[in-house]
């Protein structure tokens, strides 16, 4: 018995003693140090105050071009309410929507339309007679973008002759569209009514993203009518059953003349020839209005984008206003030859319809060029954001961790020293 007893006191010692060293092993791999960044875990903050943002944010992530984009609802989630519309359908249930998925409007985002609208037009305005005064540059290569005195000499540009230049951008002069991306959208009078066709496509203007958004969510524009419904539609699946009728556009834009409309407001086409300089008193009146501008707009698209449908191509940067996508065959990025030249459409995010183009934020925008050897230490921000403050407006602080404005850029010498 004793003997017994002792084995089992041994057995007992040696479960104890490999359970201490899994334990260390275990606290060794979660408090230690990794090698690789996909070795390690995720470090939740214990308690996080509302409106606190982190001291510095990595830069934003640069998508495959040979991938598809990430979808912004989970896969799962997707094929989930598929299913349950499917069952519904099989039932002869009609599929409950709420405004304004039935093709009504939803009342209390009629006056943040009318808001986006208006800093829109004041954003375009802002940003045009500040490039009267900061100089903005662009790589006749490729789409970066450098605001500052002169062009960087990081050695990142993938254009096609960017081989014979070791990497480096050929800077031309930059221009509105270099800073506010123009994304378009066809602009329909019924988004519910017949889709647009590949032989039809010349037939439907194309207007700024964000105006086709704001028109949908109830802004009327004389030049772009737009069918309010006053019945809701029915569906029954992916089928719907009751739309009204189909109702034709009216087109009496056709006749009018586009440079003495109110319509060229709302395009960056020649907006700088449009507005003059301004003064060097009003230079930072202008760029404070300029990045309020930009925020009303995109807080204002969020809000719309969270009931208003917006789809864009998975591949390329096609975006549509609308319960479903169009059916041109535009789309020329990774394997469109397989899909026949059609978009791969899936739910827009919010930067896809108003993108912020991130640009590298220079300290000191007349000191000597950005350089690759330091690349580690810049920061990058929205271009507008960029602009506006070199232009004396004030930073809003949800920019600033991404910007690294604590990090001080050593001198090319200190930079092997540096850790």
């Amino acid at each position: 018995m004793e003997s017994i007893s002792e084995e089992c006191m041994f057995r007992n010692r040696g479960i104890s003693e490999v359970s201490i060293i899994i334990s260390e092993s275990v606290s060794f791999l979660f408090e230690g140090t990794f090698p690789y960044a996909c070795q390690r875990p995720k470090q939740y903050p214990a308690s996080k105050k509302p409106g606190e943002y982190p001291q510095n944010m990595d830069l934003p992530p640069v998508l495959p071009k040979k991938k598809k984009k990430p979808y912004p609802i989970p896969f799962k989630e997707i094929q989930k309410a598929a299913r349950k519309d499917k069952k519904l359908a099989e039932r002869g249930v009609e599929k409950p929507l709420q405004p304004p998925k039935n093709g009504l409007l939803v009342p209390e985002l009629i006056p943040v339309a009318y808001e986006v609208l208006d800093a829109w037009k004041l954003l375009i305005e802002g940003l045009a007679q500040l490039l009267h005064v900061i100089p903005v540059y662009g790589c006749s290569d490729c789409s970066e973008v450098h605001v500052a005195h002169s062009g960087h000499n990081i050695q990142d540009c993938k254009g096609p002759r960017s081989s014979k230049r070791r990497g480096l951008h050929s800077w031309v002069k930059g221009s509105i569209n270099d800073i506010l991306i123009p994304i378009e959208s066809y602009h329909l009078y019924d988004p519910f009514g017949r889709r647009i066709k590949h032989e039809t496509r010349f037939d439907y203007d194309r207007i700024p993203a964000v105006v086709e958004l704001c028109i949908q969510a109830g802004v009327d524009i004389p030049e772009y009518p737009s069918r309010r419904r006053t019945n809701p539609i029915r569906m029954i699946g992916k089928k719907i059953i009751d739309r009204g009728g189909y109702v034709e556009e009216p087109k009496p834009w056709r006749a009018v003349d586009p440079s003495s409309s109110s319509i060229i407001d709302l395009d960056t086409c020649g907006a700088c020839e449009r507005f003059p300089p301004p003064s060097p008193e009003d230079v930072p009146i202008i760029a404070q209005e300029t990045m309020n501008a930009h925020e009303t707009v995109q807080t204002g698209v969020t809000k719309l984008m969270k009931k208003y449908t917006v789809k864009a191509c998975g591949y390329c940067s096609e975006v549509h206003v609308g319960p479903w996508g169009h059916n041109a065959k535009l789309c020329g990025e990774f394997k469109h030859q397989w899909r026949d030249g059609k978009h791969g459409w899936q739910d827009a995010t919010v930067s896809e319809v108003f993108p912020p183009n991130y640009v590298w934020h220079v300290q000191d925008p007349k000191g000597p060029p950005m350089r690759s050897a330091l690349k580690r230490y810049y920061g990058k921000a929205p271009a507008v954001v960029e602009l506006c403050m070199q232009a004396g407006a004030q930073v809003p602080r949800r920019y600033k961790p991404m910007m690294r404005l604590d990090i001080i850029v050593p001198e090319s010498e200190e930079a092997s020293l540096v850790a």
